[in-house]
């Protein structure tokens, strides 16, 4: 997306139009198809032009309709003390966002396993559930060596998300919910270990 120009001259009805081809973008994802710039712009109501000033091509545009991921935090206001609780906490709140968004997820993962310029920028390529585990799991500082907590935060997170979710429905026949559950009990019983038997070795 153009942020120079969104964010010069008529800033409000810029935006407006903004959330507009946005909104149309996730209307179409949520409903199986992969729009491109001018299907978003016919559906907002938008001149082919004028969306093409806010979103160059296909991949922008998809990269911007993916679904809110700015949080800093899964955990909720008042977190547990406990890292086993915390954890769970944050992978049910993920896996509960993954399969409310998961038309728009199934899209983004698609998307990040082309190979094409530009793939870093993709939501799916920046790791924000890594912060997220790595939070939850902040009680092990001191207790764990920070490379042991990161390796222990990478192994949760490849347990979980919607790769896992693809995987645990379209191959292992789960249903949501069974998938859901199967990722939160994988990342419990990966912590689990970790801490009564320690990490595997390094290759």
């Amino acid at each position: 997306m153009s942020r120079a120009y969104a964010d010069v001259g008529r800033t409000g009805q810029k935006r407006r139009t903004l959330d507009a081809l946005v909104a149309a973008a996730r209307q179409l994802v949520a409903s199986g198809a992969t729009p491109t710039v001018d299907e978003a712009a016919l559906l907002a109501g938008v001149a082919r032009s004028t969306a093409y000033r806010y979103f160059p091509g296909q991949r922008e545009l998809l990269a911007a309709a993916h679904p809110e991921t700015a949080r800093t935090s899964l955990l909720p206001a008042s977190p547990p003390e406990d890292v086993a609780e915390r954890l769970d906490a944050v992978v049910a709140e993920f896996t509960a966002m993954i399969i409310e968004t998961e038309a728009q997820q199934r899209t983004m993962l698609r998307l990040s396993l082309e190979p094409a310029d530009g793939q870093q920028h993709l939501p799916l390529r920046q790791g924000r559930a890594i912060g997220w585990i790595a939070e939850a799991l902040s009680p092990l500082q001191g207790k764990m060596d920070e490379k042991d907590i990161h390796r222990l935060v990478l192994t949760i997170r490849s347990a979980i998300g919607i790769e896992a979710l693809v995987w645990l429905t379209d191959i292992g026949g789960l249903g949501r919910e069974e998938a859901a559950a199967s990722m939160r009990w994988t990342a419990s019983a990966l912590l689990s270990h970790a801490l009564t038997h320690g990490l595997p070795p390094k290759a």
